[in-house]
Order: C-alpha cells, then sequence, then structure tokens
C-alpha cells in the first residue's frame, strides 16, 4: 500500500557562545535553541524531523573545553529531542559527537522513535583525518539498517558521502531512505547516493541547502536562502524500472489502476519510477502482476549476456 511520509529537515546555522561561561548553561541554551526550531516544523506533524551533524556543538569552542562541555551535556540534548519525539509523535534523526563506554568517542546520528527511545545509532565510517588527531574521535565499524515504523533507514555522515565503500554496503541492504546529517552538502554525490541506492534521500545540511530527493535523483523538495528548513511528504511505495521490454506493460497497467500507480519520467536515464498510490496492493505487488522487469534485474540480465557472449 501507499506508504507516504512526512519528513522535515532543519539546516540553521551553528551557533556560538562564550567559551568560559559554565557549561550547563552553555547546554540549556543549545536546548532552547534547538526547541526554537523545531517548532517550525512540529505543525506539519512530520514523521521524521533531521537535523544536522554535530547539531549542539559550539563550533568557536577550542578543543579541550569542547570535550568538557560534551561530558557535561551528556544525553541532556539527546533527551530533549526525545521530548520532541514524544510531543510530535515523529522519529528525531539527533546527529552529535557521542562518548563511548570505554571513554572514546564517536561522531554518531541517533535515531528517536515516536516515544523518545534510540532504535539505532549509525557511527561515521569515514572520518575527515583531523576528527581523530585532534578530537580523538573514531571511525565507525557498521552500517546496518534501522527499522520504523514507515520503512528502514540507512545513515551517512559528511565527509561518509565521498566513498564508494560505505555507499556499496548501503545499497546492498536497499534502504528505503538515507538520512545524511551534515556540515557538507555533497553536492552531486546526494543524487549518486539516491540513485545507487535506489532510496529516497534526505539531507539536513548546517547553514546550507537541506533537500529530499527521490531515488531517480531528482530533488523533490529543499530549503532557500530564506528558509532553512524544508517538510515535504514521499511515498516509499515505489521502485524504479527500465523502460526496454516494458513499456507496453506500463500502458496497461495505466490503463487498469489510472491514477492510482505514478510513472516518473526524468528524461535521459531510460528508466521511471513507478510509485503505488492506493490502498490494499503494493508496489510489489503491481509489478508482479504486469511482469515488469525491475532496473537492477535487467541490468543484471545483461550482464550475464555479456559474459555469455564475450569476444575470444
Amino acid at each position: 500500500m501507499a506508504r507516504k511520509v512526512t519528513i522535515s529537515a532543519l539546516g540553521p546555522r551553528p551557533i556560538t557562545g562564550e567559551p568560559s561561561r559554565p557549561h550547563q548553561q552553555a547546554v540549556d541554551e543549545m536546548i532552547r535553541h534547538w526547541r526554537a526550531q523545531v517548532e517550525l516544523v512540529l505543525p506539519d506533524r512530520p514523521d521524521l524531523i533531521v537535523v544536522p551533524e554535530a547539531c549542539d556543538r559550539y563550533p568557536n569552542y577550542p578543543i579541550e573545553q569542547r570535550l568538557e562541555y560534551y561530558r557535561a551535556r551528556g544525553e541532556q540534548v539527546r533527551d530533549a529531542f526525545a521530548g520532541v519525539a514524544r510531543e510530535g509523535h515523529c522519529y528525531v534523526a539527533y546527529s552529535a559527537a557521542r562518548e563511548a563506554a570505554d571513554g572514546t568517542w564517536r561522531n554518531s546520528t541517533q535515531i528517536l522513535d515516536r516515544a523518545g527511545n534510540v532504535v539505532g545509532i549509525y557511527n561515521k565510517n569515514h572520518l575527515v583525518i583531523e576528527e581523530t588527531t585532534k578530537a580523538g574521535i573514531l571511525c565507525g565499524r557498521d552500517a546496518g539498517l534501522i527499522q520504523t515504523d514507515f520503512g528502514s533507514l540507512a545513515c551517512a555522515i559528511c565527509f561518509d558521502l565521498n566513498f564508494e565503500e560505505l555507499r556499496h554496503k548501503v545499497r546492498a541492504q536497499r534502504p528505503d531512505l538515507i538520512v545524511f546529517c551534515s556540515m557538507y552538502h555533497g553536492g552531486l554525490m546526494q543524487a549518486c547516493w539516491a540513485y545507487d541506492c535506489r532510496a529516497h534521500f534526505v539531507g539536513a545540511v548546517a547553514g546550507a541547502e537541506c533537500t529530499l530527493l527521490n531515488p531517480l535523483g531528482e530533488r523533490v523538495a529543499y530549503s532557500t536562502n530564506y528558509y532553512h528548513w524544508v517538510t515535504a511528504q514521499v511515498n516509499l511505495d515505489c521502485t524504479l524500472a527500465h523502460i526496454d521490454y516494458n513499456n507496453a506493460k506500463f500502458r496497461a497497467m495505466k490503463q487498469k489502476y489510472g491514477r492510482g500507480v505514478t510513472i516518473a519520467d526524468p528524461g535521459y536515464l531510460g528508466c521511471v519510477l513507478l510509485t503505488n498510490e492506493m490502498e490494499g496492493i503494493t508496489i510489489r505487488d503491481l509489478v508482479a502482476e504486469f511482469e515488469i522487469e525491475l532496473l537492477d534485474e535487467y541490468w543484471a540480465r545483461a550482464l550475464a549476456h555479456r559474459h555469455t557472449h564475450i569476444e575470444p
């Protein structure tokens, strides 16, 4: 059935503060800052709110004071976001530096569910070198899916977007949505990830454009120079199919179901995004009914053909 999800991404510029003030005062100010930010999107009743990487960092703090502030902060900011999740009955992707039980540090995105519970943690796999040499943060090892009541999430943080190793891990798991928390936009790499992983993509970028992309890599919605947040609804019950061998099937499907199915052609790419708009049926049901060959199935068949008909 149609899986329509409302997603909000927030990208305010990081705030600064006086490093000499008490750390608890800094924590309280940060909580007030983010409370004001989420108030901008809560009226839209999002299912998921995404904030940027290191969302509760004061960038002007020297590294030693920053670590002292983090220790004073503990889980207070995360718990404040948990309150937002409960109040708004939504998921929250909270991204921040996190001290592990052994005293080492990670750059993490924690996914909070509608009750404010942590249902998954992603540790940034690919750190900028100075994150380790200066801040003592270790690279994450895993990149598993995080399950929600609307679909599966994969996460990436900032510098991660540049590395095929991680993208291939994510692609193999076929997430419904990629959650990108960042200080860096990534440019065309956002579209590469969305298309390559066949997933919707949400990017929350501090001080830059926040985006929602579909699995074709097209921008569905984005923030502007005037408003640093964006909210939009996407339908996760979708899939990609090449136009070769499928055109007659597309027409038959549209003839039978009309507005119940959307066939979006971006042009030039040779494939379309099929989206089910109906209840009581899924896009997989429609694909099976009309025997549509999906994009990856076509690529696999063409590759197998090549391997069996290669020149001597």
